[in-house]
């Protein structure tokens, strides 16, 4: 392989909870007129796989680099059917529909797919008011949360909290939730699109017939969880000179960072995991590496493969960044926060890290 920060297509969803905060906030130039609900930047699932559009790859799929070079690209000793995270923006400019999204074990043999979904939403913006239901109240059995959806009172069965700029919400596979409205998130998950919804309507605010919502509201309780109760987490600052790297969360599928640079930030060379990179400022950033150098926009994102080695980010002016990979969580995440003197209590509340 040759390695170079790899920018790909992003695909793009009209769901009716959207409107425009992605290209009016994020100031992302080649989103479409209309409606644009999600962009999924860095993507491998099924026919919504990125195509490189840089470099030596150029117009070939995110795939295609995933079934020749897996190790490069992914990590060393890695392989697997697809890339295995999936990041996004996600305008909630309406209230997202009440769903949850399959775990590991229910996906394979419910679905017959190879992983679910656990996720974890950074806000990036969000008015006065905005809120996430996600989970499930202490004591609130099958027939209750059945009639609930039914109502539609949400928040008689599900918790409450309030969101604001720079909180993040991790939500595991099998963890019903939902958030807005007002909202503006980068979202990274498991590569799955996997979803079970309450809603009397379909994801473009089409109506359900009864026996179709009745269907999807048992679906979804068949494959509920109420042993994760999500929460606004502000996340854990390192500070670096005049840098700053926030551990927004992490389990044993993803991490999530948000990095604050003023001055040029050297990531080391990661052999066994590849960085994605999404630009959440205003300016740009460089990219130096062996081979060259890159440009990451403004509402660009990138993939640095596992064996580009070493890259210098130089923002322009103050960059933000966020940045994401598949963690050896006793490598990755949990000593550079003990050294930095946090307890085990504060590393435990980025999500499930296992100490």
């Amino acid at each position: 392989m040759i390695p170079y920060p790899i920018k790909m297509t992003a695909h793009v969803r009209t769901y009716y909870f959207g409107e425009r905060l992605i290209p009016e906030i994020l100031g992302k130039k080649d989103a479409p007129d209309g409606t644009v609900a999600e962009t999924w930047e860095i993507s491998d699932y099924r026919d919504t796989t990125g195509t490189i559009t840089n470099g030596e790859y150029e117009g070939r799929t995110l795939h295609d680099l995933v079934e020749e070079f897996p190790e490069e690209l992914v990590g060393r000793g890695w392989s697997g059917p697809h890339f295995p995270l999936l990041g996004k923006f996600l305008d909630a400019s309406h209230i997202l529909p009440v769903h949850l999204h399959a775990d590991d074990d229910t996906a394979k043999r419910k679905h017959g797919e190879p992983n679910g979904k656990s996720e974890a939403w950074h806000i990036l913006w969000a008015a006065e008011g905005a809120e996430i239901l996600a989970g499930v109240k202490d004591g609130i059995g099958r027939d209750e949360l059945f009639e609930a959806f039914r109502e539609r009172e949400y928040e008689a069965v599900m918790p409450k909290h309030e969101i604001k700029s720079g909180d993040t919400v991790y939500v595991p596979g099998g963890i019903i939730h939902t958030f807005g409205p007002d909202t503006l998130i980068f979202e990274i998950q498991q590569t799955s699109d996997l979803g079970q919804s309450v809603m009397p309507t379909d994801l473009y605010g089409n109506p359900l017939d009864e026996a179709a919502w009745n269907r999807n509201i048992n679906e979804a309780l068949d494959e509920l969880k109420t042993d994760f109760a999500p929460r606004p987490n502000p996340g854990l600052p390192i500070e670096d000179g005049t840098n700053r790297r926030v551990f927004c969360c992490a389990d044993s599928h993803f991490a999530m960072e948000r990095w604050t640079l003023l001055e040029p930030r050297t990531e080391p060379s990661h052999t066994d995991r590849f960085l994605m990179l999404s630009n959440v400022g205003e300016g740009d950033v460089g990219i130096e590496y062996e081979g060259g150098s890159e440009l990451l926009g403004r509402a660009e994102s990138c993939v640095l493969p596992a064996a580009m080695g070493e890259a210098r980010l130089s923002p322009e002016g103050e960059a933000s960044l966020i940045a994401c990979y598949v963690p050896d969580l006793g490598r990755d995440v949990i000593p550079p926060l003990r050294d930095a003197g946090y307890s085990d209590v504060e590393i435990r509340s980025l999500g499930e890290v296992g100490v």
